[in-house]
Formats: C-alpha cells, sequence, structure tokens
C-alpha cells in the first residue's frame, strides 16, 4: 500500500495512503493533503498513480525537489524524499497493514443463488427462487432455495421426498435467481421429458421425480439491510448509515455494476474500495480512474490500453484500465465527464465484455466488475443529451447516495475520531472542539474535515481544541458539481417515461426494451411492477 510519510524538522507528524489515480497537495482546501503554509502553491503539486508507478507532478512556482533533484515530472522510487515548501515526505511503497483500519463489515456471504434486481441506501429487491409442491405428500408446501446447489430425494438430500427415492435422487441449481435441474440417482423429469443434462427450468414447468410433481418459481423479496457500524474503512453510528452499509455489504457479493452518487468529499472512492475488498475480487487489482484528470485525446488510451504505433508516441503496447483491472474492480470516478462517443464504448463492453485496445484488432475479455461515482444529476444530463440513457440505465441498477455531512451530524465524532487514529495516532480532541466539527456544514465534506484536523493536528500538537480548528468555507464554494444531489428515487417520472418508451420502440418485445435500456430483462419486468407499468396500456 503505496504512502506518503511527512515530517517536519525529523519529527513525522503524519502518514498519508496513497489510494490510486491523482491526490494534490497544496494549500488549499480542494487538496487531498493540505499543507499549512505560505510558502506551498494553493496546488503545490500531484502524485499520479499510473501503470508503470507513482510519479510526482509539479504546479509549484519554486519548485518539488525529489531526492534533490527538480523536474516537472517524476517517477518516485521507494524510499523517494520529496520537498514541499517547509515541509519533507518519503515516499515508501512496502506493504503495512498497521495503516489498514479493521473493517466491521461481516465475512462474505454466497449468494450466487440470487440475483439483486434494484439497489438503493436503505434496502434491495433480489430475486429468487422457490419450490412449489404439486402433487405428492408434500403438496402445497412452498420451500424457498437458499443455496445455489440443493439435493432432492431421500435419505440425508437436503430436501426430503420419501423413504422410496434414493438419496440424491435430483438436484436443483440456482445462479442469480435462474433454477436449473441436474440428473441425479433416480429418474427425473422436466415437462414430461427426461433430464439426460443439466438443464434450465422455465416458469410453470412441471418437474416430476417419483410420485412427487413440483415448480421452481421465481420469487421477489425486498429486504432492508441489515445495520452494521462500518463498511470498509467508512464508519458512523446514525441510523441511516448503518442500513446503507448493511446494503453496501449485501452488494459486495454480486458482479452487476454499481453507481455511487454523492457531493465531492463524501468516500464514495472508499466505498468504492469497500466493495472490492469485502467482495470475491479481494485478491485481484482495484484500479481507479478518475474521468475528469486524463486528457480527452488520452481517455480511450487509458481506458482500453492502446498497441504499438496506434498513434504518435505509442512506443510500445500498454494495457489501459479494463486489462490492468482483469479479474478485479475497475473504479471509473466522475463517470459524468466522459465523452458521449467513450459512453458508447463502455457501454458495448459492459455488454459484451469485449474490450478492444486503440490501433488493434484482436478483442479481449477482461473479467471487470464496474463501479462508477460521479457528483453530477445524472438523469438531468440525460435530458440534455449529455450522458448516454443506456449507458445510465446500465449503471444504476445498484445505487447508492452517499450523504453529505451536513446530513449525518451525529456521525462527525466518530468520523473525526477514526481520521485522527488513523493519520495521527495518539492525537486527542476536545469535547468542545467536536461540538465545533459538528456545528460547522462541511461544503468539502469529509475531505475538508481531513484537511482542518491534519492543520490542527500540526499547529497545535497532540491535543486539539477548539481554537486550533481553522475553516476555510470559501474554498469550497461556487463549485456546482459539488451541489447536494436529488435522491434517484424522486425522478420515478423519468424512469417510467423511459420504460414506456423502449417498450413502444420495440413492438412491446421485453426482451429487447430491456436490451435498449441496457438492463438485464428481469430488472425490466421488476420495474414494470414497482412503476405500475401495463404495455399496451
Amino acid at each position: 500500500m503505496p504512502r506518503l510519510h511527512f515530517f517536519r524538522d525529523d519529527n513525522e507528524l503524519f502518514v498519508h495512503v496513497l489510494r490510486g489515480g491523482r491526490t494534490l497537495i497544496g494549500r488549499s482546501d480542494r487538496c487531498d493533503i493540505a499543507l499549512p503554509s505560505d510558502a506551498i502553491s494553493r496546488t503545490h503539486c500531484i502524485v499520479d498513480s499510473r501503470s508503470d508507478g507513482h510519479w510526482l507532478v509539479d504546479r509549484s512556482r519554486h519548485g518539488t525537489p525529489v531526492d534533490g533533484q527538480t523536474a516537472r515530472e517524476t517517477l518516485l522510487a521507494d524510499g523517494a524524499t520529496l520537498t514541499i515548501g517547509p515541509w519533507t515526505a518519503r515516499f515508501v511503497e512496502t506493504h503495512d497493514d498497521t495503516l489498514r483500519a479493521p473493517t466491521a463489515t461481516l465475512p462474505l456471504v454466497n449468494l450466487a443463488h440470487e440475483e439483486m434486481l434494484e439497489a438503493r441506501d436503505q434496502g434491495f429487491v433480489a430475486t429468487r427462487a422457490q419450490i412449489v409442491f404439486d402433487e405428492g405428500p408434500r403438496t402445497g408446501e412452498q420451500l424457498p432455495l437458499e443455496r445455489t446447489k440443493t439435493s432432492l430425494g431421500g435419505g440425508d438430500s437436503a430436501v426430503f421426498l420419501d423413504d422410496h427415492l434414493p438419496s440424491r435422487a435430483a438436484w436443483v441449481r440456482v445462479v442469480r435467481g435462474r433454477p436449473m435441474v441436474e440428473p441425479g440417482q433416480a429418474a427425473t423429469y422436466l415437462a414430461g421429458v427426461r433430464v439426460r443434462e443439466v438443464t434450465p427450468v422455465l416458469e410453470g414447468e412441471p418437474v416430476r421425480i417419483g410420485d412427487h410433481v413440483l415448480r421452481i418459481e421465481p420469487i421477489t423479496v425486498e429486504e432492508q439491510g441489515r445495520e452494521l457500524e462500518g463498511f470498509g474503512e467508512m464508519v458512523g453510528r446514525s441510523t441511516p448509515m448503518r442500513k446503507l452499509f448493511g446494503v453496501l455489504h449485501r452488494m459486495a457479493a454480486h458482479d452487476a455494476p454499481v453507481l455511487l452518487t454523492g457531493e465531492s468529499g463524501t468516500g464514495k472512492e472508499l466505498a468504492a474500495r469497500g466493495l472490492h475488498e469485502a467482495g470475491p475480487r479481494a485478491e485481484a487489482p482495484f484500479v481507479a480512474l478518475n474521468c475528469a484528470a486524463v486528457q480527452e485525446n488520452l481517455f480511450e488510451s487509458e481506458l482500453f490500453g492502446h498497441v504499438k504505433g496506434a498513434f504518435t508516441g505509442a512506443d510500445r503496447q500498454a494495457d489501459g484500465a479494463f486489462q490492468r483491472a482483469d479479474g478485479g474492480t475497475l473504479f471509473l470516478d466522475e463517470i459524468g465527464e466522459m465523452r458521449l462517443d467513450l459512453q458508447a464504448k463502455l457501454l458495448r463492453a459492459l455488454e459484451s465484455g469485449e474490450v478492444r485496445r486503440v490501433g488493434g484488432r484482436e478483442p479481449t475479455y477482461p473479467d471487470v466488475r464496474v463501479v462508477a461515482a460521479t457528483n453530477r444529476h445524472l438523469p438531468e444530463m440525460c435530458r440534455k443529451g449529455t450522458f448516454r440513457q443506456d449507458l445510465y440505465y446500465r449503471l444504476e441498477v445498484l445505487t447508492v447516495r452517499l450523504p453529505p455531512l451536513r446530513e449525518r451530524r451525529d456521525d462527525i465524532p466518530a468520523i473525526a475520531r477514526t481520521l485522527l487514529a488513523r493519520n495521527h495516532p495518539g492525537a486527542r480532541i476536545s469535547d468542545d472542539a467536536l461540538d465545533a466539527l459538528v456545528q460547522y456544514d462541511w461544503p468539502g465534506n469529509i475531505r475538508e474535515l481531513r484537511n482542518v484536523l491534519t492543520r490542527a493536528y500540526v499547529m497545535s500538537g497532540a491535543v486539539i481544541g477548539r481554537g486550533d480548528l481553522t475553516f476555510n468555507p470559501w474554498a469550497f464554494e461556487g463549485d456546482k458539481k459539488s451541489s447536494a444531489l436529488p435522491d434517484p428515487t424522486h425522478f420515478e417520472d423519468d424512469e417510467r417515461e423511459a420504460v414506456r418508451n423502449a417498450l413502444r420502440d420495440a413492438g412491446g418485445n421485453r426482451t429487447a426494451a430491456a436490451r435498449a435500456l441496457g438492463i438485464p430483462r428481469s430488472s425490466l419486468l421488476y420495474r414494470m411492477k414497482r412503476l405500475k407499468i401495463v404495455y399496451p396500456s
């Protein structure tokens, strides 16, 4: 886990973990690391995580020497020393588990038997399967299936039918809510035809095993997320956040794309990392790409890679974010800044799994879960034609809004103490200082809170009092992208119109309408039910 250790006069003051993407260092509260000194520019330098390592990009008037040498860009080696005004920082690449806060998430539960249709801040909707018995001793019973593979028959079968059948007479598999029958130790018939291999079961088709006839029907389940006190490195004690952490934990077990919305500084990247680390892809790469920070002419290459000679300066083949994230998670931050033509290519990659390097002909098929984040109002952008509606619906099946700090003031003391423990071990904060933090509106959210605490610790020492806190509210004013975002659930009228238009254009064909919207057919059927859409009306 790469990090920067900050010193002044040979005294180590704090450690900052580099999370990928760009880390801004300077005097401004807009920076990821805000250092209090008039000798430091508002944005003094940038540490940029690239495919070949971490680069120091100088943005100051006086230079940012690395090991005594000044250059516009410098590839940082392990142990490199940065001079940032009166500060010294040492770049360290080696792993250090002590910097990771213990997560409050639970062990991952195998949820491959369900398909999550929709997730919101307080709960989720999933489709599962259940057995309905139509003939035999268990006639009328309904049995939910909660495992990916369930045995039926006599003996020690998971679902006992009768003693005349052998153990594991047949098997039922459920993958993402879709049931299948697998032959076992007894003859099994599906719609009157003997099952010889794993066979999908359609809704209403009878399955006969001995004297038993059953159906495997889909069921829709709406549940509240289990309340948790944290998720990944996020903490919170308020009821809405505890429920939100529970929903995020459930979402981590699935592969569907996720859309994180919220103001700047609310912790969207921490949520994305939590989804990665709490899920089955935790041992694979987590790759972050800030869509607002990449030059437009290089964006396609950054996303999909390029072949040698694809453009001027392409002297070798290079992987893009998709290839680097193979097997893991690709985090696309500020996705609302992506050009329309790239949105179309991203949608195609999500739908087909096919990725082509710039200038290349051969496709690659990286196995990637996409988590996107934005502080923009994407439904409004869809109306204006600046964001593709089909891509939006592809991403927003699992949607979470991270609330600003002013909406969760009860969490501020816990967050402040966690930040101090993580970044400034040994530091303490007084009750009156905590009260001042709670009363402030935090236009820069958690990023601003972290900077205020760092500034107070550096200037005052180990004990932070109310008088040590300095706020800079104007640093975040005028940032329209950081204004409060409406809750996506308030836009049902837009959603209803989009679904109706897709059905109309597809002539009522639900499969084609779902494809046009970029969502699974099961999600379309659920939305029609939720939005009370009957087609034709």
